[in-house]
């Protein structure tokens, strides 16, 4: 249920086939309704009664501050917001209210089916038909009139990849290669290889399979190395995920010669590292850091944090929320995760001080018993409501950045109509008036919203080298099935 609470009115509005609000006469008959509320969705969730022990059993000591926030230690918040501060670059580009202005939008020329933004000369986009190329500038992506088709009259016949519309793309080498993943079937994501294309000369130049022990096996999704990995030129390796495995993929063989592209059967991806999971950890999506680190959302809700040197064992395993983890995304620095659901996205900080007094993120060590509670990111009962009943978040991203001392500025995801842009200075203030009298975890309301006349598909900020002096940020890239909008931030206009 979509609910808000205004502590100071004793008021409570939520969705049920409209939007309702309720107003209490008492401050203990508002607290003791939330209570229960709370202890009735801690049991819808878990089947067990909310008693502090069945909450302990469920969270552990360790996260126990996630189902009793009162407890938590927010330190980590509260210096974060002091680390903003001392920072000369964001506090001389922090406009506290950035207008929305669209500078262009334009056609497509197929339907949209993903967004893939390049720090360099060109953006992408993948439709029903091909990829077409768009020219990067600080106003945001012009379509340069370049169009690549899939089969670029050289596609292998009898191929054993899946001929559907590929749902994902991933740049490499440069940017100047696209790997494209097609689902076996619609409506799943799962896939058993994947197309190389050549963006400089158009042409699909190897079709890849994924292999292990000598028997083919799927990938549900795929991600470079690390965050800025797909501006090297050199990059041949990429990661893998699926429901039970993560791994990393070679392009070269194991005596590290590049295969033979020329060969009449699909060339093998080499399995260089990573693990397949005995049991059901029903992985769904995955993202790293700027040094390689990785990050796992599953259908449980868990969030796992693994180091870049092993993939065996999740350093840190932060606990489900009741909802599946459909998206995540991290900062550069690894400091901070941002994972999607239907209904909300949910913000994490992963710092921690070690028992030697140092400061480190959950990817490098156990995160012992002083683990902070997350923030919550949510529409307001009416957005949500107007959003659709059918509508769910999806996407959520940190704005971009790919160089050690930048600071991610913004927060996007997309549902239904709505992009949805939150402030990351401003989630992360501790005094923000959002999180005043509020009970469990502190849920923000503040944010802007960019409506267009059909569904989004995809909303991503570009690199932030694309932002200019007067904005605080890199220009919006909106996808919509038929149209490509680009979305400027500027406190001056």
């Amino acid at each position: 249920m979509q609910l808000k609470m205004f502590g100071e009115q004793r008021r409570v509005d939520f969705v049920s086939s409209g939007v309702w609000a309720m107003k209490f006469f008492t401050n203990e008959e508002y607290r003791s309704f939330v209570t229960r509320f709370q202890d009735c969705l801690f049991e819808n969730v878990y089947g067990l009664r909310a008693t502090e022990g069945n909450k302990e059993k469920v969270y552990g000591k360790e996260f126990l501050g996630w189902v009793k926030p009162e407890v938590a230690d927010d330190s980590v918040w509260e210096d974060a917001e002091n680390d903003l501060r001392k920072s000369p670059e964001l506090s001389s580009r922090n406009h506290p209210n950035p207008d929305l202005m669209e500078e262009f939008e334009e056609a497509s020329n197929g339907g949209i089916q993903s967004l893939t933004l390049g720090a360099l000369d060109n953006s992408f986009l993948v439709n029903d038909l091909g990829v077409q190329v768009y020219r990067n500038s600080a106003h945001g992506i012009r379509g340069k009139g370049v169009y690549v088709r899939y089969d670029g009259g050289n596609k292998k016949v009898g191929s054993s990849l899946s001929e559907t519309t590929p749902k994902k793309a991933m740049l490499m080498r440069g940017e100047t290669n696209m790997m494209l993943m097609s689902p076996l079937k619609e409506g799943k994501p799962h896939a058993t290889g994947l197309q190389q294309l050549d963006i400089e000369t158009g042409k699909i130049v190897t079709e890849w399979k994924f292999e292990k022990d000598g028997a083919d096996i799927t990938m549900r999704d795929i991600t470079n190395d690390t965050k800025g990995s797909q501006l090297d030129p050199s990059e041949s390796t990429f990661l893998g995920l699926d429901d039970n495995r993560l791994c990393q993929w070679d392009m070269r063989d194991r005596r590290g010669i590049v295969q033979n592209i020329a060969s009449s059967n699909s060339p093998v991806l080499q399995w260089t590292q990573g693990h397949q999971f005995s049991r059901g950890t029903n992985f769904q999506c995955f993202a790293t850091t700027g040094d390689g680190s990785i990050v796992v959302g599953s259908i449980d809700g868990k969030i796992r944090l693994y180091s870049k040197t092993s993939m065996r064992q999740a350093k840190t395993a932060f606990p489900g929320l009741g909802s599946p983890i459909t998206q995540v995304d991290v900062t550069y620095d690894g400091k901070w995760v941002l994972g999607t659901t239907d209904t909300y996205l949910v913000l994490i900080c992963t710092l921690f001080t070690d028992k030697d007094g140092r400061t480190k993120t959950g990817f490098t060590g156990r995160m012992g018993n002083k683990i902070p509670a997350p923030r919550l990111l949510k529409l307001t009962p009416l957005d949500s409501h107007l959003a659709g009943e059918n509508n769910k978040f999806h996407g959520g991203h940190f704005s971009w950045v790919t160089e050690n001392g930048k600071q991610e500025r913004h927060l996007v995801a997309t549902v239904g109509k709505f992009s949805v842009i939150w402030d990351f200075q401003q989630v992360k203030n501790s005094a923000h008036q959002c999180y005043r009298n509020q009970q469990g975890l502190k849920s923000c309301y503040c944010y802007k919203i960019v409506l267009k006349d059909e569904s989004i598909v995809e909303s991503r900020f570009m690199h932030d080298k694309f932002a200019v002096s007067d904005s605080p940020e890199a220009p919006l890239v909106v996808a919509t099935p038929m149209k490509v909008s680009s979305i400027s931030l500027s406190g001056r206009r």
